[in-house]
């Protein structure tokens, strides 16, 4: 009999791709994670993991193992929801994980009316990248999480997480005063193929939207300063430093006295966001309130 508890542990190291970073999201010491994985290669009666680097991956036998676990802990989080919905369900904490102009475009305006329309229900804010909410949501240190998509992140078919779009946005031309395509109404890219730009670290989610939007226009841009804060990139490029691409909902309250911004021509660059949880905790009595709140805000932003 394969013990359900050791499945948990092996897609954790599915998702890390190595024992070491599991163990930390799991708060156990790689030994006692390779034990447990010893463990479950006997119950199962095959080898699940082979060396990969620095890492490890799944054998054939390990794919087979993790898709059921994802169905085991689907089950788990649906029998929760049910169980808390017979109980009652009305009062509890939920934890988000959200990026910043997330928090403020539609988490903050639904914890607000969720604190007149179901007081019992506590929300907990964690301010995450968009690429690093959902590994929080998977390792179980949030219950929803806020998030862009973004290459290499889970899609909207992974079996692992129940998905709920809320809305698009564009990715606006940021440019020094007095630059010379700031006095047309709309920026092409290419005509910016020779800037210098400014942008975020690469892993972050905007990172990968300015690359695909400029790949996309036949250039790779040239990176000569990196900021996660959209206050800086913006400073920077007030200050000269390049050009930049701002997701438009981050322009919103920011100075803009030293910049042009102007909307890209074409196809735009674009984030989607989406509100994401564990698969069948959606139904959950205290997350499915949030997810609704969530999805009303989005609906009243501006039209782009």
């Amino acid at each position: 009999m394969i013990d359900p508890r050791r499945l948990r542990i092996l897609r954790a190291v599915a998702d890390h791709r190595t024992v070491t970073a599991a163990a930390a999201a799991l708060y156990l010491t790689p030994s006692a994670v390779s034990q447990q994985l010893a463990a479950l290669e006997q119950e199962s009666g095959h080898v699940l993991l082979t060396r990969s680097g620095r890492g490890v991956r799944l054998t054939a036998a390990g794919e087979i193992l993790v898709g059921h676990a994802h169905e085991v802990q689907a089950q788990l989080e649906r029998a929760e929801a049910e169980l808390a919905a017979y109980a009652g369900g009305t009062a509890g904490e939920v934890t988000v994980a959200a990026f910043a102009t997330g928090i403020t475009e539609v988490l903050a305006p639904a914890i607000a009316r969720l604190a007149l329309d179901h007081p019992g229900i506590r929300l907990r804010v964690r301010d995450a990248e968009g690429d690093q909410s959902l590994p929080m949501l998977l390792d179980g240190e949030a219950d929803v999480a806020l998030a862009v998509e973004y290459r290499g992140g889970p899609g909207a078919d992974d079996t692992r997480l129940s998905v709920l779009p809320l809305y698009a946005e564009p990715f606006d031309a940021v440019l020094p005063a007095g630059h010379p395509l700031a006095a047309l109404p709309e920026v092409s890219l290419a005509g910016l193929s020779d800037a210098d730009w400014v942008g975020q670290y690469p892993g972050n989610p905007c990172h990968d939207v300015t690359l695909l939007a400029c790949e996309l226009a036949g250039f790779q841009p040239r990176f000569r300063h990196s900021s996660d804060d959209f206050r800086a990139v913006i400073a920077l490029v007030g200050a000269g430093a390049g050009v930049a691409l701002v997701p438009r909902s981050a322009l919103r309250g920011t100075d803009l006295k030293e910049v042009q911004v102007r909307p890209v021509e074409g196809p735009a660059a674009t984030r989607r966001v989406f509100a994401a949880t564990r698969r069948g905790a959606e139904t959950h009595p205290l997350i499915a309130p949030v997810l609704a709140g969530l999805a009303r805000e989005a609906g009243r932003l501006p039209a782009h």
